[in-house]
């Protein structure tokens, strides 16, 4: 049984080693054990379908304005990357960006680059400069590969399932162990690198729209618009996102570094 548990323990070590990244910009290490490749061709299938069923949005004003935001964020992107000679950062993404009929305050980016806004964040974003605030944060959880990385949050987490259900099938609290490791993954592992995507997509974001020539300084205000339009959320603990108080604090942290990036747009 002892060789079993070491054979089993070896092999977690060597998966999470083997899966080691770099986030681009925070340095932050990360694991990701899913090909960016399969994230990518996934996500392409996945976008084609959401496309089609839509239904995009008729109002030519708002889609070009979405479009065009998008178009500025992936060109100065692209370009930050040629200028740091890693241009195989954004292998396989194909930008597309694309305003649905929705009325929900909501937006994303899939690996790949395929982003989807919803009408319903138009009220909040108000002008371009709100726009590039969603944009960059969306933009940045694809280009730091979140969506791979909670991928394989997931499969670790799993796969201490198996070990803790190995571990203790011989105790007369099996069942009790297996729901304490439950919650005490969700709440101490899964959730916590949940809302530290979503400040690093903060961090990130402000960067890239500082690049693109929108003022990073608009960002307070779009979040604070959307605190205020919010809905209660649960204890910080126990949600997938920062609380509104905490992001908000962050971003005035990272507005002078991003300031650093920012060049008015001619």
């Amino acid at each position: 049984m002892k060789r079993s548990i070491q054979t089993l323990v070896l092999l977690v070590v060597v998966v999470v080693a083997s899966g080691c990244s770099t986030v681009p910009i925070t340095g932050r290490k990360q694991v990701l054990l899913v090909p960016s490749e399969q994230m990518i061709a996934q996500s392409a299938t996945s976008y084609r379908g959401v496309v089609a069923e839509g239904p995009l949005s008729t109002n030519r004003q708002q889609t070009e304005q979405v479009r065009r935001v998008g178009q500025r964020i992936a060109a100065a992107v692209e370009q930050y990357f040629r200028d740091q000679g890693h241009p195989e950062q954004l292998k396989g993404f194909e930008w597309e960006f694309n305003l649905i009929e929705k009325n929900e305050p909501n937006a994303w980016c899939m690996p790949g680059g395929k982003v989807a806004f919803y009408t319903g964040i138009l009220p909040y974003t108000q002008d371009e400069a709100g726009i590039a605030v969603v944009m960059g944060h969306e933009v940045a959880h694809a280009i730091a590969g979140h969506g791979a990385e909670r991928v394989s949050h997931q499969m670790i987490q799993q796969g201490g399932g198996y070990l803790t259900s190995f571990l203790s099938k011989d105790s007369d609290y099996h069942d009790a162990i297996l729901q304490v490791y439950g919650l005490g993954s969700q709440v101490g592992g899964i959730l916590p690198f949940s809302r530290l995507h979503e400040s690093e997509a903060d961090h990130m974001g402000l960067i890239f729209m500082a690049m693109a020539g929108y003022d990073p300084n608009a960002a307070v205000g779009s979040w604070q618009r959307m605190a205020a339009g919010g809905s209660g959320a649960p204890p910080e603990f126990l949600s997938t996102h920062p609380s509104d108080e905490t992001r908000i604090r962050k971003l005035r942290g990272y507005l002078p570094e991003a300031m650093q990036y920012y060049r008015p747009q001619r």
